[in-house]
């Protein structure tokens, strides 16, 4: 079905063609210069020391955790508690699970769609070893408050941001506020490299660990000093195949590393169209009868607009969905509604801190619509008319 306002569109033109043909001409086409260059320029961008390219947004994430586990000091270990939003992606959760972690999901702030900062503060305990934050839709989380609530305890704190590039929170960029943090350019999100992923940190032996998980967990790609091995610079031979960590190959390609740079040269007007859209959307739409919006926090990028049915609505989200298709509008759920809810979690240990009823009425009344890096005054004019 093709529709007049679309979840997402292309932000390439002939710079990113021409960065791709410069690939395609020199043949090299596995991670090289190019992905090198994209990372130093995303880390100046974000404001962290080192970025590491994944293959996906996804494998972003599972760089992310992966890297805890090995650590010199204070590792994570399987069964430590890890404290999740209970509205997000199923790439936020995989890899917690798949290191054996004891997820406890918390319920979301439905005005926000974030943490409830309420219930984080109570859904902490001494076993508690790391806290998931995830921006959602492109709005930053209340650092101040989850700094207040995390206090003097030793809890790793680590970003998913994948929705939420160029958003800022107290002038500083989100996905820098963790141990870590995860951003996906796949091509529904704010930069598009085909596919893609990026972990930034300010640590270095994170980095180094990071390099090495990414390519099959060999000592290929770090520095001759480094925090995972002791290499051998002068055997270069023996250093191409030695494994120290038990990684993967989550290596992008050149392709997408080149289209990167020229993403990112744009990036700061495709946010700021965004928030212009931003603007006129919560001018149009704050005081619906029937719907909410979500509410800023800090300077979101606006990676879509959530529509949320209030409880004195009378109509349902199905009737809802009729009528935005009809009016042009591609819809879908936030993220993945309420996760707590599907079957996967058969395979999870878990538990639930207190009642997720916000994630509930998200999951069962909410939906997104697109924004985009251009002027839509006629979609918002369209939706304000949705009755």
């Amino acid at each position: 079905m093709n529709f007049k306002f679309p979840l997402a569109t292309v932000t390439w033109d002939q710079a990113e063609i021409d960065a791709m043909q410069s690939v395609i001409s020199s043949g090299n086409f596995t991670m090289g210069k190019h992905v090198a260059q994209f990372e130093r320029e995303f880390a100046e961008y974000i404001g962290s020391r080192y970025a590491v390219m994944s293959n996906s947004g996804s494998s972003a994430n599972l760089l992310m955790v992966a890297a805890l586990f090995f650590t010199k000091e204070n590792p994570l270990k399987p069964g430590d508690e890890v404290i999740v939003p209970a509205v997000s992606w199923s790439t936020t959760y995989f890899p917690l699970q798949q290191y054996g972690l004891k997820l406890r999901f918390v319920d979301i702030d439905l005005e926000t769609l974030n943490y409830d900062l309420t219930q984080l503060a109570t859904a902490i305990t001494s076993k508690t070893r790391l806290l998931m934050v995830v921006n959602l839709l492109g709005n930053p989380n209340d650092f101040g408050r989850i700094r207040s609530i995390i206090g003097d305890r030793n809890i790793v704190l680590i970003e998913d941001n994948c929705e939420s590039l160029g958003s800022e929170y107290d002038g500083r960029k989100s996905g820098t506020f963790g141990k870590m943090g995860s951003f996906s350019s796949f091509f529904s999100h704010h930069i598009s490299t085909m596919e893609g992923g990026l972990t930034v940190t300010d640590d270095e032996e994170l980095y180094h660990i990071l390099l090495c998980l990414r390519a099959h967990g060999w000592t290929r790609n770090l520095p001759d000093v480094n925090h995972v091995s002791n290499k051998n610079p002068g055997d270069s031979f023996a250093e191409s195949f030695r494994f120290v960590l038990p990684g993967y190959n989550l290596r992008p390609l050149e392709l997408s590393g080149a289209i990167g740079s020229q993403q990112l040269q744009k990036l700061p007007n495709l946010i700021a169209e965004r928030r212009r859209n931003a603007e006129l959307f919560m001018e149009k739409m704050s005081d619906h009868p029937f719907l909410m919006i979500q509410k800023e926090i800090g300077k979101s990028s606006w990676f879509g607009f959530s529509l949320v049915l209030k409880t004195t609505a009378s109509m349902d989200r199905v009737s809802l969905i009729e009528k935005l298709n009809s009016a042009g509008f591609e819809c879908r759920p936030i993220v993945a509604g309420n996760f707590a809810r599907n079957s996967v979690l058969k395979y999870f240990d878990y538990d639930i801190h207190g009642d997720l009823g916000n994630a509930d009425h998200v999951d069962k009344c909410g939906l997104f619509i697109g924004n985009h890096h251009y002027p839509i005054a006629e979609a918002i004019d369209s939706l304000s008319r949705v009755k």
